[in-house]
């Protein structure tokens, strides 16, 4: 039987690059805003023999992630890996300086959305089902108020349903990947070189064990 990897935040940066290392393995259900991105992941996955099911979805929409998840139990019954990349990062300021609507984006994406997403994934996963997150710890990191508190609020989530389902399932997963050269830390540190940074796909290469084991 196929088994079936939902992917949050696929079209670009770990989200795809984790479709394209799992892809041999699994069919990917893509979800992400970018189209371009999208289709882009799709002929390297087909390219290589794969299959995909893009679904260009804005995970702030509760209405399409019901509709999202209702689609795979219908066509699937269940999903056997959730990866959730999806992230919503603003370039950095003051604690004071945070824009409301800045910090309202980011509340929505990163823990709004993925509460939402832990109730809708969390029944298709069932016991045997695997969910992965992906932290990157900046709570307290001078400028980086607006990420950090939501990046570790979304963490926070992982870890409650991580204790939740020890006996229970589905197995939930946090990973730190190395930093990398994506559009999110591009956000940060705009000036930075970027050559010592470990590259996207050998980062993908080198979570793929831990995701799978």
């Amino acid at each position: 039987m196929t088994k079936i990897a939902l992917i949050t935040g696929a079209s670009r940066g770990l989200g795809a690059a984790l479709a394209k290392a799992l892809a041999p393995t699994h069919h990917i259900i893509a979800v992400g805003k970018t189209v371009g991105g999208l289709e882009e992941l799709d002929d390297a996955i087909q390219a290589a023999g794969g299959q995909a099911t893009l679904a260009p979805m804005d995970i702030t929409v509760d209405e399409a992630m019901q509709q999202l998840c209702r689609g795979i139990f219908d066509r699937w019954g269940k999903l056997d890996l959730w990866l959730h990349t999806a992230i919503h990062a603003v370039p950095l300021a003051p604690t004071g300086h945070i824009g409301p609507k800045d910090l309202a984006k980011s509340m929505a994406v990163n823990i709004e959305a993925t509460a939402r997403l832990i109730a809708y994934a969390g029944p298709l996963l069932g016991d045997t089902g695997k969910a992965v997150f992906f932290d990157d710890p900046r709570g307290g990191e001078q400028f980086f108020g607006s990420y950090g508190a939501t990046k570790a609020a979304q963490i926070a989530l992982a870890k409650s349903w991580q204790a939740e389902s020890v006996k229970t399932g589905p197995k939930v997963e946090i990973l730190t990947p190395n930093p990398m050269p994506t559009g999110t830390r591009a956000r940060f540190y705009p000036g930075e070189d970027r050559a010592p940074l470990a590259s996207i796909s050998d980062e993908a290469a080198r979570l793929l064990p831990l995701i799978l084991e």
